[in-house]
């Protein structure tokens, strides 16, 4: 008996390792709301239709959710005299965008299942739906989250990744939520997808040398040395409205936007799996996608935890 000790204490530790994530399941609302994924489905499809980069936007709005004390819909809490919230910290103060379109689908979601599923759910269910719509992977959602009562400006000015950040800083700031470097470059991925603005790819095209130099000069068009902050260009050159594996290919042909997404290939260690994934797509779409399961467990209010907030923008 005495060898079955060490096996029996491993899957305890196991077990609890991942009790927070197992208390997530695809099939959380399955009774109490059948419907949700069809009404998030819809008002994405809605939404892609009237503007195809809202894909990026709400992609970027989880991944922005999920790296600030986990996915528990905090972004998504409005400023008001007694609440500091996250959306006017640096990486999300006139970029972070899609509120709207989640507004529409609580509004919808409500009149169907009435306090039940989190807005946090929400942007997680609608994160999937504008990478597929736009032809990228689907997986199956984990659910279950429940909504953050509070937010950390803090937090989301120093745990979201920057676009001038160097490979070893992105890889601690993965690695502190738990997700590998396969994750980070799988991830950063979603680049396939969405605009940035001049202000975050202004160095990159005027003073990083490991890039094109025609694709400078057709970028720097548009980016002035000085003024012009919010002007934007495509983060994937040749397929902007399209998710696919082109983001990958341009960083092999160093057309890569932001300084941080040419520093997944520039002789290091994701020189080998940029390569692999501007190759194979359908590598590229499994790893992705498991990777947004993987950050969708980051720390997520479970249980009695939180709440189910009745308006995404403001706590019950």
């Amino acid at each position: 008996m005495a060898s079955k000790i060490p096996i029996v204490t491993l899957l305890i530790v196991m077990l609890s390792c991942h009790a927070a994530n197992a208390q997530l399941s695809p099939n959380f609302y399955a009774s109490s709301c059948p419907n949700l994924q069809t009404i998030v489905r819809n008002a994405m499809s809605r939404a892609v239709n009237r503007e195809t980069r809202i894909g990026a936007s709400i992609l970027r709005l989880f991944f922005h959710d999920c790296f600030v004390n986990g996915c528990d819909g905090s972004i998504l809490l409005d400023d008001t005299a007694t609440f500091t919230g996250e959306k006017n910290a640096v990486p999300n103060r006139n970029s972070a965008r899609g509120f709207e379109v989640i507004d529409t689908i609580k509004t919808n979601v409500e009149a169907a299942c009435s306090a039940t599923v989190s807005c946090a759910d929400i942007l997680a269910l609608a994160a999937r739906d504008g990478v597929a719509l736009l032809g990228g992977p689907t997986w199956q959602v984990p659910l279950g989250r429940r909504d953050a009562r509070t937010a950390s400006q803090s937090a989301a000015n120093n745990q979201i990744p920057s676009p001038f950040a160097n490979l070893a800083t992105l890889t601690s700031s993965f690695a502190a939520k738990g997700l590998s470097t396969r994750d980070l470059t799988a991830l950063s991925g979603g680049h396939t997808i969405g605009l940035a603005r001049c202000t975050t790819f202004r160095g990159r095209i005027y003073n990083d040398t490991n890039i094109d130099a025609n694709f400078a000069a057709t970028r720097r068009a548009n980016c002035p040395a000085s003024g012009g902050d919010n002007n934007l260009a495509p983060l994937d050159i040749q397929t902007p409205t399209r998710f696919d594996n082109d983001y990958f290919r341009n960083l092999v042909a160093r057309r890569g936007l932001l300084h941080s997404d040419q520093e997944l290939f520039n002789g290091g260690s994701q020189d080998a799996l940029v390569r692999t994934y501007s190759n194979n797509p359908a590598t590229f779409s499994a790893d992705f996608a498991a990777a947004m399961v993987r950050m969708g467990n980051i720390s997520p209010l479970t249980g009695t935890q939180g709440e189910i907030r009745r308006n995404c923008r403001v706590v019950n």
